[in-house]
């Protein structure tokens, strides 16, 4: 139980005691500010602790958000600041600071927690300070400013705006218009009863397989129930951010499951349309893996440029500006959201074209739907990209080093070549080029030699730092290059069981990738450089597939690809569990779904 500390003189007929403790605070009363440094420093250290000032006016969603989410070490609303364990040591500090000083380390403010937050503040510490609205929390002055706060309380409905900040402020048209309006009800269904984000995320993606399996029959039936599963899936998808965001139950586990869910919902379904088709002797595996490739690389293309410029400086724009101004025009914000086809939209798109028409038809759809997203949100951001001044971070460029996904052989040819040979989006292009010519010549060999050439366009690329305009494509070619070199190769093996096989290495790898972008959203780095090199990098898997393509069989290939979609799924996923399961993994919040 976390710990909260009354300060101040106590109000007859106040309620803070109570609302304290139905937020699961042990209260105690502290005399004088000593008293409060004394009942600090006895709390278990490993609890959180909160001081309050005992004329606190406000409601109790404010004391809430203040004082309970588990995101951040500090956090304070006027009249009240709370500390987790590792928030302390600062906050012990600061006050010790208070009391030394006579109460004088803000002599116009008496109450002894707005004045420990403007002490944390003159240390640099870091104080989050959520955003209120329309909810009150005040320290009143006298009988009247207390009247005027509690009316201000009684005006204004704690449930509503509770139920209104538990969605989403930006999100997709389909989302905000077809599944908030309830799904927040069902949000606070479950925390009424117990339930916590995470078990409603693994309800969503049993849901999600439950819709796969049904798909995978291949009956028209079967289609059907999958269509309803996987809106059903999507409604719980947005109810267990909603639950989170409701009952401020956030943890590091949740992001991640959530993060890496979708995607194993999304592709898992992509896989059951493919097995559904083929009981209807129609084979369309090649479909599915070109909309896996197509939706994994649009997001590297999200993350890399978010990467790149999130924290740049001077980044100013004219393309940036007139998307600004558009932004100002109602309408054209649903229609600028609804056409980078985002996840409410596209799993709409899916369900519906799932129960009425035929996989095929679905595929065909979800290619020519994402192909003009991709086209349209690139074009934009490589425009920005050109238009703006900005320079950019270490940061930003040892983040898209680490999305690039270089394995030993490069950083064995970078050691060889030590002259770099250009910029490097331009050498990654040139490289990517000769890959794609050579996949599609009839040479049996040529596809190993333009990966050979494809890994030292590698090597080259990540010789400098990845500063330049549009260097933060540099992932999303290498990521199109390996994928598309898989499908590719697969293809044209023309045997049973190749595309399946490469529908689950490529899976694999693509989990690989979206761990690396949380580890770095998370500010944890890439991961460990054991993995990176025991999976082989992008051009060493690149390189060893065409070999093997050359070398063996098409059934013999087949199933290689399947021992090494199985070596690197279990590698992968092994670390990446071991990692989001322990201490010192970072809390992700994923607030805006990648196009």
């Amino acid at each position: 139980m976390s710990t909260a500390i009354l300060t101040g003189q106590p109000v007859p007929g106040s309620s803070i005691e109570g609302d304290l403790r139905s937020l699961g605070f042990d209260v105690r009363v502290a005399a004088d500010a000593a008293d409060a440094e004394r009942l600090v420093a006895e709390a278990p250290c490993e609890q959180r602790v909160a001081l309050v000032d005992a004329r606190f006016v406000g409601h109790v969603h404010a004391l809430r958000l203040g004082l309970t989410d588990p995101r951040f070490p500090l956090a304070a609303v006027p009249g009240a600041v709370t500390a987790q364990p590792e928030g302390r040591v600062t906050l012990t500090r600061a006050l010790a600071r208070d009391n030394s000083a006579g109460g004088g380390t803000a002599l116009a403010v008496d109450s002894l927690p707005d004045r420990i937050v403007t002490a944390l503040a003159d240390d640099g510490a870091e104080v989050y300070r959520p955003e209120l609205g329309s909810l009150v929390a005040a320290v009143p002055a006298d009988p009247q400013a207390r009247n005027e706060a509690r009316q201000a309380v009684a005006d204004v409905d704690d449930e509503a705006v509770r139920l209104k900040s538990a969605v989403k402020s930006r999100d997709g048209f389909f989302t905000t218009h077809f599944i908030s309006p309830y799904s927040r009800y069902l949000a606070r269904w479950c925390a009424r009863r117990g339930l916590t984000p995470n078990q409603v995320t693994t309800a969503s993606l049993i849901t999600a397989l439950i819709a796969a399996a049904c798909a995978a029959t291949g009956t028209r039936g079967g289609f059907i129930a999958a269509g309803v599963l996987l809106i059903a899936s999507f409604v719980l998808d947005c109810t267990d951010g909603q639950l989170a965001r409701y009952s401020l139950q956030y943890s590091t586990l949740g992001a991640w499951l959530d993060a890496t869910f979708d995607r194993a919902k999304e592709y898992a379904y992509y896989a059951g349309l493919a097995l559904g088709a083929a009981r209807g002797g129609d084979d369309v595996w090649a479909l599915a893996l070109g909309a896996m490739v197509l939706q994994t690389c649009r997001h590297v293309v999200d993350f890399s440029f978010n990467e790149a410029n999130h924290d740049a400086t001077a980044n100013t724009s004219p393309t940036a500006a007139l998307s600004d101004k558009l932004d100002s025009v109602g309408w054209t914000v649903w229609v600028r959201r609804m056409i980078v086809l985002p996840i409410g939209e596209r799993w709409a798109m899916i369900a519906v074209l799932t129960a009425a028409t035929t996989p095929r038809i679905t595929f065909y759809a979800l290619l020519i739907g994402c192909g003009f997203a991709a086209t349209y949100t690139t074009a934009g951001r490589v425009l920005r990209s050109l238009t703006r001044k900005a320079r950019r971070t270490d940061r930003a460029a040892q983040a898209l080093a680490d999305l690039a996904d270089n394995g030993p052989l490069a950083g064995l040819l970078s050691r060889v070549a030590r002259a770099p040979l250009g910029a490097p989006f331009l050498v990654a292009l040139a490289g990517t080029a000769v890959l794609a010519v050579a996949l599609f010549s009839d040479v049996t060999w040529a596809p190993v030699a333009g990966a050979v050439v494809y890994a030292i366009a590698a090597a080259q690329a990540l010789y400098r730092p990845l500063k330049g305009a549009l260097d933060w494509l540099v992932p999303p070619l290498f990521r199109a290059a390996e994928y598309g070199t898989v499908l590719i190769l697969a293809a044209t093996a023309d045997v049973n069981g190749a595309l399946p096989a490469a529908f689950g290495l490529v899976a694999a790898v693509a989990y690989h990738h979206y761990d690396t972008v949380y580890r770095i959203r998370g500010n944890a780095g890439a991961p460990p450089a054991w993995l990176v090199r025991a999976i082989g990098g992008h051009e060493g898997r690149t390189l060893l597939v065409t070999v093997l393509a050359a070398l063996l069989t098409a059934s013999q290939f087949t199933v290689a690809l399947t021992v090494l979609a199985v070596a690197v799924a279990l590698l992968v996923l092994v670390e990446s569990i071991r990692f989001w399961v322990s201490a010192g993994a970072p809390a992700v919040h994923d607030e805006g779904e990648p196009a």
